[in-house]
């Protein structure tokens, strides 16, 4: 099955960063490379300006390049879900219909927000932007960012919107993939992904609809050669896949996944940049760490 006969919000969803200079302008032409890359490797969907693409770091016009970029690039190969975050329910009910206008696909929504947000605040954010754009949207449940954790009644409710499809899961806590998943579908028809990239093999073991992946991309084969193995109920190649992925995990929880990306794009020589500031490059050790990590899985086999 192609990626576009797959159903929306099922299988590898790729997270490219959004290489931008140091105002914050976009560099289009690195973004088509990390885009055209992941087209080629057969990715389910590209997801464009999740927190990888730094999107709470971007200007509304920069994030339309984006999108026209991107969209531009995929020639409707792989779909394109688009994050549409911000504080403001306004800004993202704009950020919504600028992204389906430049030929989006899907939207991911986080609940951004400075002053802690209830259920219901929440509810109204969420319905006020599937009133701006029919697009399907995707629930971004990441509490470890937004410091909002989606209660299930809540995403009961949420579901219940006609345009909301799916929702990105942060790992369970207990490691309880297969109960949470159960837990969901009793009460939900979404379509469920998780996302923490170290996680990968178990959620998608579990029966996880999909998975929303950094390290895919940028590295989208290896991570690919992971997921399906793990969907074909694979467990031993699956876990095989995982464990030579282990010290690459390992520096994603110690440095930060993102910061990580920003060595990798360099390593692979796709181009240059830094994180938005205030975020700064990884030191020298680091760097050491991250480099030895992925050497393994760069080596011809």
């Amino acid at each position: 099955m192609s990626p576009t006969e797959r159903p929306l919000f099922h299988g590898l969803s790729a997270f490219p960063i959004t290489p931008a200079d140091a105002s914050g302008r976009v560099d289009t032409q690195t973004l088509a490379v990390l885009v055209e890359r992941l087209c080629a490797a057969g990715v389910d969907a590209i997801g464009l300006l999740g927190s990888t693409g730094t999107y709470a770091y971007l200007a509304r016009d920069e994030r339309r390049r984006a999108i026209e970029a991107a969209v531009a690039c995929t020639g409707r190969r792989v779909p394109l879900v688009v994050g549409v975050g911000a504080l403001r329910t306004d800004e993202a009910q704009a950020l919504a219909r600028d992204a389906e206008a430049a030929g989006a696909d899907a939207l991911l929504l986080a609940p951004v927000s400075y002053t802690p947000l209830t259920e219901d605040e929440v509810f109204e954010h969420f319905r006020a932007v599937t009133q701006a754009s029919g697009l399907p949207l995707c629930i971004y449940n990441n509490p470890s960012t937004t410091h909002f954790t989606f209660s299930l009644d809540l995403l009961e409710r949420l579901a219940r919107l006609p345009s909301i499809k799916a929702v990105k899961m942060p790992l369970p806590a207990g490691g309880d993939f297969a109960g949470e998943i159960a837990r969901l579908r009793q009460r939900t028809e979404l379509a469920i992904g998780y996302s923490a990239d170290w996680g990968l093999a178990e959620a998608m073991l579990a029966g996880a609809d999909g998975f929303h992946s950094v390290l895919a991309g940028l590295l989208p084969d290896v991570t690919l050669r992971l997921l399906r193995a793990a969907e074909a109920g694979d467990a031993a190649e699956a876990r095989r896949l995982d464990g030579e992925l282990g010290p690459l995990w390992a520096c994603f929880r110690a440095f930060g996944s993102l910061r990580v990306m920003y060595v990798l794009l360099e390593r692979l020589g796709l181009g240059t940049a830094e994180p938005p500031r205030p975020i700064l490059p990884l030191g020298a050790e680091a760097r050491a760490a991250v480099l030895q990590a992925v050497e393994p899985l760069l080596s011809p086999a």
